[in-house]
């Protein structure tokens, strides 16, 4: 039918428009809630939002997702004088611009630091890549999400030092708490590692200055080991046996009268033979 593609189009847009007034809000809420709160914009910017999308800026702002980056920023943990950074390069090597200079601190002797001095980063120059965040081996530099840089002079507002690129660390797992929670997690593990690694040759050495089982406890000996003792006489060690004296262990615990009195029954002339008394 002619026009009835013309009619469908025209009832999208005043669908739309009707969803841009009504959608998740009830009308005795229009004139009490803000439209434009944090909760209303996280639902509306989800990839199945719906409504009205259009934001008073600069008074209202999006807000931002976890992943989004700007320019690098320091993370220093209790004071800005103590950052994690130790100046190792590594962000200035993989910078694909470039834009990255950094100053090694040194001692009273003159002699290298693990700390920079100095640290710039061209904003002008820098393409928000994030390649030196990635491979900081000291999650010493993250990206910030603060894009409202506008300047009159970019060449002096722009190119920031190291005190305008530091932040606390708290700063950081507001911007990004699930990379924060993450690191944290892995920062514990390895310490939890390493502590068991330290204490796997204490315990190491502690059982090689103990006293060997073996070497305490008395040998078990088999009930026939008597028998087989080289020089006892066979009515001897029957005695013995009879006596309950069956290992070495029990016959090194028996008292001297009693095993005088079994070898004297055995064997009277062994016994005098032994006896100091009886000789000449």
């Amino acid at each position: 039918m002619f026009g009835l593609g013309l009619l469908k189009g025209l009832g999208v847009t005043m669908r739309h428009f009707v969803e841009s007034f009504v959608y998740d809000r009830k009308p005795w809420e229009w004139l009490f809630t803000d439209r434009y709160d944090r909760k209303w914009l996280e639902k509306n910017q989800d990839i199945d939002g719906k409504g009205m999308f259009t934001l008073q800026y600069p008074e209202q702002k999006r807000v931002l997702p976890e992943n989004f980056r700007f320019l690098p920023m320091l993370v220093y943990e209790e004071t800005p004088d103590d950052p994690r950074c130790t100046a190792c390069g590594i962000c200035a090597r993989v910078c694909p611009p470039q834009c990255i200079w950094i100053e090694r601190a040194t001692d009273e002797k003159g002699r290298p630091s693990a700390r920079p001095s100095g640290f710039w980063i061209d904003a002008v120059i820098c393409m928000s890549c994030g390649y030196c965040a990635e491979y900081c081996p000291f999650d010493a530099i993250k990206m910030n999400q603060e894009y409202e840089l506008a300047t009159e002079n970019r060449d002096r507002d722009m190119f920031l030092d190291m005190q305008e690129l530091l932040v606390p660390v708290q700063y950081y797992a507001q911007l990004h708490p699930s990379d924060y929670a993450a690191e944290e997690a892995a920062r514990r593990a390895k310490e939890e590692a390493k502590r068991k690694a330290t204490e796997k040759p204490v315990t190491a050495q502690k059982a090689a200055d103990a006293p060997s089982p073996a070497a305490t406890a008395p040998a078990a000996v088999q009930d026939e080991d008597l028998a087989r003792i080289e020089g006892i006489d066979d009515k001897i060690a029957g005695l013995l046996r009879d006596a309950g004296i069956r290992s070495y262990a029990r016959l090194a615990e028996s008292e001297p009268d009693r095993l005088r009195a079994i070898v004297a029954e055995g064997n009277s002339e062994l016994w005098q033979a032994a006896d100091p008394a009886s000789w000449p």
